[in-house]
């Protein structure tokens, strides 16, 4: 069974559309460039020699650039850019709406309009990377009947395979690399310490004596980051994506962050008004509405004056409400919580403001409450057996109503790592994780 690829959704288009009309009015051209090999001493590595590489151009001046920005902006009804600064440009689309998609035409629009050919997609996880490269895979012939079978390579960036960086830059039809931002995030500019750079930043012999990531600079290729907020969240991976060279940033996600010059924005709302996503229900389990024990958390402590901010629970006509206040040495959280039995006792000994040892004790209770930690609260693994408990249920019920009516029901529960569900031991073989437990 293959899957169609329909090259006409209107929101697709338009997102496309929004990107491609960044370079309004570039001509299709592209700069060459000489790799040379580097020199060990005095001589140059043996048996290397210059090669012409491809690299792309941009020949558009700022101002003109800004001035097709704030046009691509005002059509859409967004907030115009004051300034572009380093030229990272914001994608927003509603999951399921199709935005790997869009953003792997854009590449191929960009190469017809403007002759751009390097490209690099920067992931967070393997399994996004994984994704990306599946979605490189299957719309592979829908891309060739689209463009006129254009050429084109992608690849995954493997550390192994460090050449493969020399023929993404002297290649002059269309590349497409997939890289996970760890596998660059880490460079020294100190020799002794470069051993613990990622080999992307390591002078390699297979190269000429070259560093690989001195092939991708030259290129200067077109950035694409699948889901930035789990890319560039930190200063140092901000700057692993600038020692790329990029020509431009682009970034796609349902869930930005950081919003840098919005081109196009599909949010949820949007996406369910025109019928491009299916209504969800989400459940919730509230653990802390349950109130029958007494529930304290410490947030914050002050040494002059000596206070403490806590989260309690306290009833105010006949309803429980979680609440945060600033107690002193002697308070009685029995009397701040209205009189609740729960808090007999809980009365406060001692603010600790040390640093790195803040705390706060009760002269009647041998509780020690510190900074950021509770009591009373629900444990962890005990909040996710209630979650898959409660999706259980209610998939159960739904299937009740819906079944007769043709109408299948799904059930999507969203963990943070693999191993939680399905963990491998060093020959390989599969056992549950703690989540896969709970479900079975």
């Amino acid at each position: 069974m293959k899957i169609q690829f329909d090259p006409d959704l209107d929101h697709q288009t338009e997102a496309i559309n929004s990107v491609v009309s960044i370079f309004e009015g570039q001509e299709i051209c592209k700069t060459n460039f000489t790799v040379t090999p580097a020199l060990q001493g005095d001589l140059f590595f043996a048996n290397s020699m210059s090669v012409i590489g491809v690299a792309n151009r941009l020949a558009l001046l700022p101002d003109e650039l800004e001035e097709n920005v704030k046009a691509i902006q005002l059509g859409n009804g967004l907030k115009q850019s004051d300034n572009l600064g380093s030229k990272n440009f914001t994608v927003e689309m509603e999951t399921g709406t199709g935005k790997t998609y869009v953003y792997l035409r854009s590449i191929f629009e960009l190469n017809k309009k403007f002759g751009f050919s390097k490209f690099i997609i920067v992931v967070p996880s393997v399994a996004i990377k994984e994704g990306v490269y599946k979605s490189l895979q299957i719309t592979e012939e829908h891309f060739r009947s689209q463009y006129d079978n254009v050429q084109y390579d992608y690849f995954v960036y493997d550390s192994s395979k460090r050449e493969q960086v020399r023929s993404f830059a002297t290649n002059d039809y269309i590349q497409i690399m997939v890289i996970n931002i760890d596998a660059f995030r880490k460079s020294f500019t100190d020799p002794e310490k470069e051993t613990k750079a990622n080999l992307i930043h390591r002078v390699d012999d297979r190269l000429s004596g070259m560093k690989p990531i001195e092939f991708i600079q030259s290129t200067n290729p077109i950035v694409i980051i699948d889901e930035p907020q789990s890319v560039d969240t930190t200063a140092k991976s901000k700057e692993a994506i600038e020692t790329l060279n990029p020509l431009c940033t682009l970034r796609y996600s349902a869930t930005h962050t950081e919003k840098y010059n919005m081109l196009y924005k599909l949010d949820s709302i949007d996406a369910y008004d025109r019928k491009l996503v299916k209504q969800i229900e989400v459940a919730s389990i509230d653990v802390q509405d349950s109130h029958n024990k007494a529930y304290i958390k410490l947030l914050k402590v002050n040494a002059s004056p000596r206070w403490a901010e806590v989260e309690f629970d306290e009833i105010k006509s006949g309803k429980v409400n979680r609440v945060k206040k600033k107690l002193k040495c002697g308070d009685d959280l029995y009397e701040k919580s209205d009189y609740r039995d729960i808090y007999e006792g809980y009365i406060i000994n001692d603010i600790y403001t040390e640093e790195e040892n803040e705390y706060i004790d009760f002269t009647s209770r041998d509780d020690v409450i510190r900074l950021g930690q509770a009591i009373g609260s629900v444990d962890e693994n005990e909040y996710k057996r209630l979650q898959i408990r409660k999706t259980i249920e209610e998939h159960l019920d739904k299937e009740l109503k819906l079944i007769p009516k043709g109408i299948k029901v799904l059930s999507l529960f969203f963990i943070d790592k693999v191993s939680n569900y399905r963990a491998y031991d060093e020959d390989g073989n599969p056992s549950l994780g703690k989540f896969g437990k709970i479900f079975e």
